[in-house]
């Protein structure tokens, strides 16, 4: 998508939503990162200073690394993909406060596809679909291992975190598909093994994917989730916020790589206010499921989760909304250095918990 046709996009948007502001985005001054980001952004900032290898760098902010999109375009999602889909923490470490964890293959939307699933000691009550962030390009399997677990453990839930098509090679609706059809087959194994009910979850891109399936379900095109659990999420597309200015650059995800996630997934013009990749615009948002909304202050997707959150109670559906002071976007998946990731998840799991305690049998 080309500059100017984004630009006309986001006119589309005008005047459709006003987001209220923090103070700080109010008097048009960041707020500033907590200790633990601040030593996370250091790091980057010392890593990219010493290393040469541009994109081979991990957590390097992908709008400063890429700029051609030519021949050398595979070998960079190739760097980029073994980069971002290492854990932060041991795997194994991570396993231990959970039963089994279970390498399978479940229905995509076009074949099978290769998912993880989480399951926790005692008795196993309700499913979560986990479905990860990396802006529809890149994580997977190894970069949310660690979440899952901590996820199942705290919520007594089932976790299946699927290996979803990506981006560019598999472009919109590609990612929602498949989300939708790991769904189905979930809810079907919820069914037969742990009560029936299933929720959904995910962080960024994946926060996306799961308030999309939040909407199918409530459409009658999916199961209807009994939660969905939303990590700064991105929901609006094109439409630009006033945090997307305040946090442009300097804060771990900038806003020249959303626009370059967001070309990556979104290989039709028209697609830039399709339905299934910005369900925030949905003019019809009551009878949907029960939301938890987290966003990190220092982020420049952070007004997107607090402007769902308003339209959701507008339309008469129940939000926990939570944001966490200091923090940077991607928070989560450091939750091994940072105490704020790990309640974070420690918040998101009780809710699931509460959620899958108070239905079904």
């Amino acid at each position: 998508m080309t500059e100017s046709s984004r630009h006309g996009a986001r006119m589309q948007y005008a005047g459709v939503m006003r987001v209220s502001a923090e103070p700080e985005t109010a008097q048009g001054i960041p707020a500033r990162p907590n200790f633990y980001s601040r030593i996370l952004l250091g790091w980057i900032r010392w890593q990219g200073a010493r290393s040469k290898a541009g994109p081979s760098q991990k957590f390097q902010p992908v709008a400063k690394t890429l700029r051609d999109e030519g021949a050398e375009r595979a070998e960079f999602l190739a760097v980029l993909r073994k980069a971002m889909d290492t854990p932060s923490f041991p795997t194994r470490l991570s396993a231990l406060g959970i039963r089994k964890v279970l390498t399978i293959s479940v229905p995509g939307a076009t074949g099978p596809m290769q998912a993880r699933l989480y399951l926790p000691y005692g008795r196993v009550r309700g499913a979560v679909l986990y479905l990860h962030g990396g802006g529809f390009v890149h994580c997977g399997l190894n970069s949310h291992h660690g979440m899952c677990c901590r996820l199942a453990r705290v919520s007594g839930a089932a976790v299946l975190l699927p290996d979803y098509r990506l981006a560019p090679e598999h472009p919109y609706p590609a990612a929602a598909d498949d989300s939708q059809a790991a769904l189905r087959w979930l809810a079907g194994a919820s069914a037969r093994f742990w009560g029936g009910k299933v929720a959904v979850a995910g962080d960024s891109a994946g926060g996306n994917l799961a308030a999309v399936l939040a909407q199918d379900g409530a459409a009658g095109e999916g199961p209807v989730p009994a939660l969905q659990l939303l990590y700064y999420p991105s929901l609006y597309g094109a439409q630009v916020f006033p945090s997307h200015d305040l946090y442009a650059e300097g804060y771990f995800l900038s806003r020249a790589s959303m626009q370059w996630y967001g070309d990556q997934y979104i290989a039709r013009e028209e697609d830039w206010v399709a339905p299934r990749f910005v369900p925030g615009l949905n003019p019809n948002l009551s009878g949907l499921t029960p939301a938890v909304i987290v966003t990190a202050e220092c982020d420049p997707m952070r007004d997107e989760g607090v402007a769902y959150a308003q339209a959701l109670r507008q339309a008469g559906v129940p939000v926990q909304y939570k944001c966490y002071r200091g923090a940077v976007h991607g928070f989560l998946n450091f939750y091994a250095l940072m105490p704020q990731g790990k309640a974070a998840l420690r918040f998101g799991g009780r809710a699931l918990r509460k959620a899958f305690a108070s239905e079904g049998p």
